[in-house]
């Protein structure tokens, strides 16, 4: 669904109640609409009560999804209110077994516990599906409970649509577009200058649509494609390399085969015989490097599901789409490897590899080009790197203006009357600095200033939500006690607001709620703080003490001492007056940390790839200056005759290779810069791209190929003249 205006269009995966049988009502190509929606609940087993979430489905949910079931029939396990399908995990962690059809499980759905029928047992949904759920309870119940709401205009769950095979589903968010403007009122229409849009989005498309998508209402595991897109090149990157190092060592090893080709041409032996051997060995090579990898794969793959936070297996990799692209990237392999240097060996007359020696490696552009262009990507990740762990570090440090030191989130509080008695226990606990309470929810709305239509983020609170958090007000003044009216007519607004609608001040300026028919006063505005991800910019926010708004969070300060024992002094307070719910807390340092888990991955994997991709290209250039070092090994003994000292000779050496280099740092700091910028695109608070970035990688790339290369030309530089000259 689409809102635009002549400002800004936004797009978000949610449609409401009605929409989906409406639509499959009136538009033929529509065959099933499923509706869901998560809500987190309680589950009571005995006297322990565990934290969950349910999934809300339409009953033909098991008839459109293909949700393999180990008991239950797909077409009616959803079929009564009072039945739930439990997953194969679910069952195991509750009752102990999958045998549970018919059994009686408790959970805790508004302010009640429910008592629900299993009627079906689904078998263990693989981690790589994008629906996840542990349990599933008809839709209909909430429609017995009058939960949902016939509202055009709401956006709160998700439908999926099952379209006639023939069916362009273009065409059908047309009509579907149609079908909206015929059934909305006009009290419940956009707003003036704003319409609403829909589409369908291909299932197979919301896994890398992350912005769309989002995870929930059964939808988990979205990807930013972005990442997929950087790890996929980082394996290219890796191969590219592999791939250069044959080559550049195939073609340094010829002067070593060259007589074997002078024989095998005297003896009457064909340019493409030879050219079929050398692509034969580098096809041998491949398959021994793809079974080794295999191997290798199975040692780490736990280790790298840990670090992705996702539960793999060798199993994905038998897809029948991926063995073909396995069996294409075999063939690539081994041709590209392989090729150039049959072509080159099978080249060589009988006349020059038997009575001549070549200098092949000093006068091979190829040579030179493939180890400039391998370093080239291994210099671009490790700038990719080092722009990463900035960012993530400037994630993490900066000021998000307000206080998340020592600041404990409590949930569980739904149903509770009067949250002020608890307030009043919790703040006179010794560690507890300070107590405030909001709704729970930085919830989406609108409004109109004058004429102008604004979208903000709502949020309920009490008179001491800034204090708690250290939010400074910069004009008017906080809710208080002292003014009986606040609740009704008073708001508090954040800077984004005024810059929004263009004020300048606000203190006095009235916002009209047109939903709820009644005209808000600001009294006060509060510094920007940053309430979502840094990857979004600060949004206009409206706080208010609404008391259609309930409150069921709290915050609290804690003192930096025995923060152990506080929390169980506060644990005893919530015991005592929600018996029935779980002691779920959480540190708000710890949670804005998680938003950027992702991020902290992906700079672990892409510091691995640029470690690999630096070592394999040090392999071959330590490869390449072996080789280059044997074929002057009479140059250096005669050098060292008339003379020359080791460190020349070090130099003579090496100096060829630091050239190289040299080059592919010029060429890798452009493109890197360049994808560097594209990435911080993704986040709305970024970096500056710093010059140290491109020093510090300079200096690294040097200093590991001077290294690499030194190590070798040192060892030759050493050599005794006599047994070089005595050699030959």
């Amino acid at each position: 669904m689409t809102f635009s205006s002549d400002q800004d269009t936004s797009t978000i995966a949610s449609t409401n109640a009605i929409h989906g049988p409406t639509f499959k009502m009136e538009i033929p190509e529509i065959k099933e609409a499923i509706r869901t929606q998560s809500t987190a609940t309680v589950f009571r087993k005995g006297d322990e009560l565990l934290n969950s979430q349910v999934l809300f489905a339409d009953p033909d949910f098991f008839k459109v999804f293909s949700f393999p079931l180990l008991s239950g029939d797909a077409g009616t396990v959803l079929s009564d209110i009072g039945s739930i399908v439990l997953t194969e995990d679910m069952a195991m962690s509750y009752f102990g077994s999958t045998d549970v059809v018919g059994k009686i499980i408790e959970i805790k759905l508004g302010d009640d516990f429910e008592p629900f029928t299993v009627s079906g047992v689904v078998k263990s949904i693989p981690q790589n599906s994008s629906i996840q759920f542990d349990s599933m309870i008809s839709f209909q119940f909430q429609e017995s409970k009058g939960w949902t709401d016939s509202a055009w205009m709401g956006f709160y769950m998700n439908t999926f649509i099952l379209l006639d095979p023939r069916a362009d589903y273009r065409e059908v968010g047309s009509k579907m577009d149609r079908v909206f403007a015929a059934h909305i009122k006009e009290g419940d229409s956009p707003g003036e200058g704003q319409r609403v849009g829909f589409s369908l989005q291909p299932f197979l498309d919301i896994h890398l649509d992350a912005e769309a998508a989002g995870d929930r209402n059964g939808l988990a595991r979205s990807s930013n494609p972005v990442y997929s897109y950087i790890l996929g090149a980082i394996g290219i990157f890796i191969l590219a390399i592999a791939c250069i190092n044959f080559i550049n060592l195939a073609v340094a090893r010829s002067l070593k085969r060259a007589k074997e080709v002078g024989i095998r041409k005297v003896v009457g032996g064909k340019r493409k015989q030879l050219i079929f051997q050398f692509l034969t060995e580098s096809f041998l090579l491949t398959f021994i490097a793809f079974v080794l990898a295999f191997l290798l794969l199975q040692m780490v793959l736990p280790t790298f599901s840990a670090l992705v936070n996702k539960h793999l297996a060798i199993s994905y990799l038998f897809d029948k789409g991926l063995v073909l692209l396995f069996g294409a990237l075999f063939l690539v392999t081994g041709l590209v490897a392989g090729f150039y240097p049959a072509v080159v060996l099978s080249g060589f007359s009988p006349s020059s590899s038997l009575y001549k020696r070549g200098k092949l490696l000093q006068q091979n552009y190829l040579t030179r080009g493939l180890v400039v262009f391998q370093f080239t990507l291994s210099i671009c990740l490790v700038v990719g790197t080092i722009a990463i762990f900035s960012q993530f570090n400037y994630l993490t440090t900066i000021d998000l203006g307000y206080n998340d030191e020592q600041l404990v989130k409590l949930d569980g509080f739904r149903g509770v009357k009067d949250l002020s008695i608890v307030k009043s226990e919790m703040e006179a606990l010794p560690g507890v600095a300070s107590v405030a309470a909001f709704n729970g929810n930085y919830n989406g709305t609108g409004a109109k200033v004058g004429e102008q239509a604004v979208d903000f983020g709502y949020i309920g609170v009490d008179d001491q939500f800034l204090s708690t958090l250290e939010i400074p007000l910069v004009e008017g003044r906080n809710f208080s006690s002292e003014f009986a009216t606040d609740p009704t007519e008073s708001i508090l607004v954040n800077e984004a607001f005024l810059r929004e609608v263009g004020w300048t001040e606000a203190v006095g300026q009235e916002v009209n709620f047109e939903w709820k028919n009644k005209k808000m006063t600001i009294v006060g505005v509060i510094k920007d703080y940053h309430f979502a991800s840094l990857k979004e910019k600060i949004a206009p926010l409206v706080l208010t003490q609404d008391p259609g708004y309930r409150l069921q969070t709290l915050f609290l300060k804690l003192q930096p001492d025995n923060t152990a024992e506080t929390l169980k002094s506060i644990e005893a307070v919530f015991r005592k007056h929600v018996p029935l719910m779980p002691f779920d807390y959480s540190f708000e340092e710890m949670n804005n940390l998680k938003r950027y888990e992702q991020e902290a991955r992906w700079k672990q994997m892409i510091t691995a790839g640029a470690v690999l991709s630096i070592f394999v290209s040090c392999i071959g250039l330590f490869g390449l200056a072996a080789f280059n070092t044997e074929s002057r090994i009479k140059e250096i003994g005669v050098r060292k005759v008339i003379g020359a000292s080791v460190f020349g000779i070090v130099t003579l050496l090496s100096k060829d290779f630091i050239k190289m280099v040299m080059i592919a740092i010029l060429l890798a700091f452009p493109i890197s810069y360049y994808g560097v910028q594209i990435w911080l695109k993704e986040f709305a608070y970024q970096i500056e791209i710093q010059w140290w970035f491109f020093a510090l990688t300079a200096v690294l790339g040097i200093g590991v190929a001077m290294l690499t290369v030194g190590i070798e030309a040192l060892r030759a530089a050493r050599m005794n003249p006599v047994k070089s000259l005595k050699s030959e």
